[in-house]
């Protein structure tokens, strides 16, 4: 029985290695586009709905002309698909930014379904992944991959699914209008995508063809494109008021393109908000159409970051702006970093022919300014050698506070216990309560008003008459 047993175990061994040593299938996007391979890489359905149709709608539409109703209709629904995505699939389901009644669910989710753009669940499932992972590799369509992948290439590539980040959507599967509609959606494509403004066009005014091809197809490609703009242009165009570590950005031209998703760096920054504008002249018609529908009771528990908060990020980002300004400028040699003279070593390099002035125990040479003092020469040949802290500060003329900056790059040392300036120096040392605050270089700020030379003298009041 010994022998069979071992021929078994063999057998299992051989099994084993050969199940080891079989090479790992690669999935298509794994592998670099070639001469030989272009083909697979490429997502045929989706280049059929977003590419081909729109090319046999724009050909059409050569000899189709255009009736005036069409043209109004195409309009309408053009605006009631696109909120089907901004307000139904963006703010609704993806980011639960408000609740909605069954009706305008149920709105929502056929009109969203019209703009051809997945169904909700698929559709929802990948933005949050977007917003999870923004411009990583698990970002389904990050810009960092170019303009035109987050714009499009996202879609006409194939994309393993297993390099998309992972996301939660037990709320979504629980939803039984995300869930029917999914099941559904080929039927809801179909229908409210083609059927249904062809319908609207024949029936009303007799312009069947003109409704098939300028309220289906091309009023398809237009919010498709619209909307891919809020992947591609909203992380590409305009301003980062709110966070600048990552690509989204605020632009009203965008959000003109996009019904109102253009302030797309406050959107990934407050996400839960049921708006992206939130000062009244910002264009964003998703917004008002939320609150309207609040109005009639068909909306309810909008949800807005408080205020407080949204202006900490403002003023957060801002600081970024100015400390990275800030380190571009000369703020003159740190006091620090100066070393150290005696009085008596100052007065004589003075006199030796240095132009060296004492302002609140710092010492400045002031040699290459000396013809550019709009005080006169006389003036500044007075201090020289002195300490001329009373004289700078009021006692012959309280200098602005343009004159302290430019004074600050004269500086060349510090006296020893000249106006506190060491003591100073040896609280920064102890990291006592007298350090001055840093900014988030670690430089010092140095306020208007604040400069260490700026000493405040009190002015002799007049003789009472």
């Amino acid at each position: 029985m010994a022998k069979p047993v071992a021929q078994e175990s063999k057998i299992a061994a051989g099994s084993s290695q050969s199940a080891a040593a079989a090479p790992v299938k690669r999935h298509i996007s794994d592998e670099p586009i070639t001469r030989k391979n272009w083909w697979k890489h490429l997502n045929f359905l989706n280049i059929t709905l977003i590419l081909v149709i729109p090319m046999l709608g724009i050909y059409a539409a050569y000899f189709t002309p255009i009736d005036k109703k069409t043209l109004i209709w195409a309009v309408i629904y053009y605006f009631w698909t696109g909120l089907g995505i901004t307000a139904g699939y963006h703010r609704l389901w993806a980011h639960t930014s408000y609740s909605a009644t069954l009706p305008l669910k149920i709105f929502l989710a056929a009109v969203g379904g019209g703009a051809v753009e997945g169904s909700i669940r698929w559709w929802s499932r990948d933005h949050r992944a977007h917003h999870r992972y923004t411009d990583t590799d698990k970002d389904p369509y990050s810009v960092r991959k170019g303009f035109w992948y987050s714009h499009l290439g996202w879609m006409i590539l194939k994309q393993n699914p297993k390099r998309i980040g992972r996301t939660d959507i037990s709320d979504l599967n629980q939803d039984p209008v995300v869930v029917w509609q999914h099941k559904n959606y080929l039927l809801v494509l179909t229908v409210m995508g083609l059927v249904f403004p062809t319908l609207v066009a024949g029936l009303g005014w007799g312009d069947w063809k003109g409704g098939f091809v300028y309220a289906g197809i091309l009023r398809i490609f237009v919010v498709q494109q619209a909307t891919f703009c809020v992947n591609s242009l909203a992380h590409w165009l305009g301003d980062q008021p709110f966070d600048d570590r990552n690509s989204p950005r605020d632009h009203v031209i965008t959000a003109f393109v996009t019904l109102g998703e253009g302030y797309h760096n406050f959107h990934h920054e407050f996400p839960s908000d049921y708006r992206n504008a939130i000062e009244w002249h910002q264009y964003d018609p998703t917004k008002w159409c939320i609150w309207i529908w609040k109005q009639l009771g068909l909306a309810y528990d909008l949800k807005q970051f408080p205020a407080n908060e949204i202006e900490k990020g403002r003023v957060q980002q801002l600081q970024k702006k100015i400390d990275r300004k800030r380190a571009t400028l000369d703020w003159g040699i740190p006091l620090e970093q100066l070393p150290v003279l005696e009085f008596e070593d100052f007065q004589k390099q003075a006199a030796e022919g240095r132009a060296l002035v004492l302002i609140a125990g710092v010492v400045h040479d002031v040699s290459s300014f000396i013809n550019d003092h709009p005080g006169g020469k006389a003036l500044i040949n007075s201090a020289i050698g002195k300490d001329a802290t009373a004289i700078f500060n009021g006692g012959v003329y309280d200098h602005s506070n343009a004159a302290h900056n430019l004074l600050s790059r004269f500086r060349v040392a510090v006296v020893r216990g000249g106006c506190e300036v060491e003591i100073w120096k040896q609280a920064a040392k102890e990291n006592k309560g007298s350090v001055a605050h840093v900014d988030s270089n670690e430089a010092r700020i140095i306020r208007a008003g604040e400069q260490v030379t700026r000493i405040s003298v009190p002015h002799v009041a007049a003789p009472a008459v």
